[in-house]
């Protein structure tokens, strides 16, 4: 128990102020083979095991079982383990158990405690043998608001102009093939043109998607006030800025209006009336803030 104390003030030398764990570490493979104690080694490799079964409690007792009995490997993944604990105790006692192993020459757990910091917070199963005990359950995300219901947007639309109409369910029919949610291409269109085909705007945007010509050139539109052209090179561009911004409604739609590098450089909607307006629109018609992607044709 001496072993454990001395380490405990080793560590608590190691203090400094709680730093967010926001990173991206790469995931740890099957143990390699040491030449620790057989027993420490099984209780490594059982540790590992539950870990793929998504059991971390019994990973976790397994790993502080090695840990007490001095195995450096055991130190390094039970702090890793404790990193995704969803309690601030758990996150101290991680760097705690991630810099113990840091001293005694583990290269990976240095090379996370740069990025974690350092705590002096020993877990009670090192210096007790009890076996370990935290919540497991994650928080809730909360719920993403759905997209507008279809029967809604099929009253819109049978509520449009016939010539409207028309070019509106050419959207509804296309927007599929490109996994784009034709609720989300309709708001673009209705924001963009209002379903005019022959609609050009002051900056030479063009058609029933406001294609400029370098967009239009870029995504294969020859004829910009072809409506089934149009609409192509516009979902074609739409589907691009929903995989750039991952699925976010309001960054794609600023993208579409302002450009991708606008929202780059603003890191996120730009501040611009016109685009803050827009995006408005678009998130009032479609109502969800993320896209909700179709199944591919």
């Amino acid at each position: 128990m001496n072993q454990w104390r001395s380490w405990w003030g080793l560590a608590g030398g190691f203090g400094l102020s709680c730093m967010a764990l926001a990173m991206t570490l790469p995931t740890d493979g099957p143990p390699e083979w040491t030449d620790e104690p057989p027993r420490l080694s099984r209780w490594i490799e059982e540790g590992y095991e539950a870990q793929l079964r998504n059991e971390p409690l019994f990973a976790a007792d397994r790993y502080c079982a090695a840990a007490r009995f001095g195995s450096v490997e055991a130190q390094y993944r039970l702090g890793r383990l404790y990193l995704d604990r969803v309690d601030a105790q758990g996150h101290l006692e991680a760097r705690a158990l991630l810099a113990l192993a840091a001293q005694r020459g583990h290269e990976r757990a240095a090379a996370v405690v740069a990025q974690t910091g350092f705590a002096d917070a020993l877990p009670d199963c090192l210096l007790t043998g009890r076996a370990p005990v935290f919540d497991v359950s994650r928080p809730l995300e909360p719920p993403v608001e759905p997209a507008v219901p279809e029967e809604v947007v099929e009253r819109y639309i049978l509520a449009l102009p016939l010539h409207k109409q028309r070019h509106a369910r050419l959207i509804r029919h296309l927007a599929p093939r490109f996994e784009v949610d034709y609720r989300l291409a309709l708001a673009i269109a209705r924001a963009e043109s209002n379903f005019d085909p022959h609609a050009v705007s002051p900056q030479n945007a063009q058609g029933l998607m406001q294609l400029i010509p370098d967009t239009a050139a870029r995504f294969g539109v020859r004829n910009a006030f072809d409506p089934e052209q149009n609409v192509r090179g516009g979902l074609a561009y739409l589907r691009w800025l929903l995989e750039r911004f991952h699925g976010d409604v309001a960054l794609a739609s600023a993208a579409y209006n302002a450009g991708e590098g606008a929202v780059d450089r603003h890191g996120g909607v730009p501040p611009y009336q016109e685009t803050r307006q827009y995006v408005q629109r678009i998130l009032h018609f479609y109502r969800s803030p993320v896209h909700a992607r179709p199944r591919p044709m």
